[in-house]
């Protein structure tokens, strides 16, 4: 057991996985079980290990709830961390099997990330913290960049005379592209003075 202890010891500090996921709604970037189980293959030859992750419906609550476990074995000795996650049977826009789809892919990245002690950043989609700034400036790193072409057209708005507050906000204009936009404004306003 205690090679076992030493090999997830060995993943659980060189492990790295990214959150290639975007959630467009919530406009953040997260990573799925998948990213994490994909993260962790080049350990699983090199160490001798595999992992796996076994899911349970227990009913025994008001609502149905997941119980994800992973486990880590190298064959004779295995370590396992659990996840539990309830079921939503009140969420809207969704149909039944994407209810319970959406808390197993809860569950299975909760139960990974207590086996890998992923905890390098909180998701955004696990801290609601009203505010205080930490989602904010997750949501900032995640917006997408304004494209050229958008650019362009905010720049050829502000020459004509439009508002800089209106194109920052509908093109979401990060501070060096409001200075720009602002310094055109201010050289097209002079010309015009003069």
């Amino acid at each position: 057991m205690k090679e076992l202890n030493q090999k997830l010891a060995q993943i659980q500090t060189k492990f790295k996985s990214k959150k290639s996921r975007y959630n467009s709604f919530g406009k953040y970037y997260f990573r799925a079980a998948e990213d994490i189980l994909e993260a962790t293959k080049p350990f699983l030859l090199d160490l001798g290990v595999s992992v796996t992750i076994n899911e349970e419906l227990c009913n025994n609550l008001d609502s149905p709830v997941i119980k994800s476990t992973a486990t880590i074995s190298d064959g004779e000795n295995s370590i396992t961390a659990t996840a539990i996650v309830g079921v939503d049977l009140n969420q809207k826009g969704m149909q039944m099997p994407q209810k319970y789809g959406a808390a197993s892919s809860y569950a299975k990245k909760y139960a990974l990330g207590n086996l890998f002690l992923i905890d390098d950043t909180q998701d955004a989609d696990g801290s609601n913290e009203h505010g205080n700034g930490v989602v904010n400036r997750l949501k900032e790193k995640a917006k997408p960049a304004i494209t050229a072409v958008q650019l362009l057209k905010a720049r050829e708005y502000v020459l004509a005379g439009g508002s800089i507050n209106a194109v920052t906000a509908k093109y979401k204009l990060d501070n060096k592209e409001v200075k720009t936009l602002t310094k055109l404004y201010e050289e097209k306003r002079d010309l015009s003075a003069s």
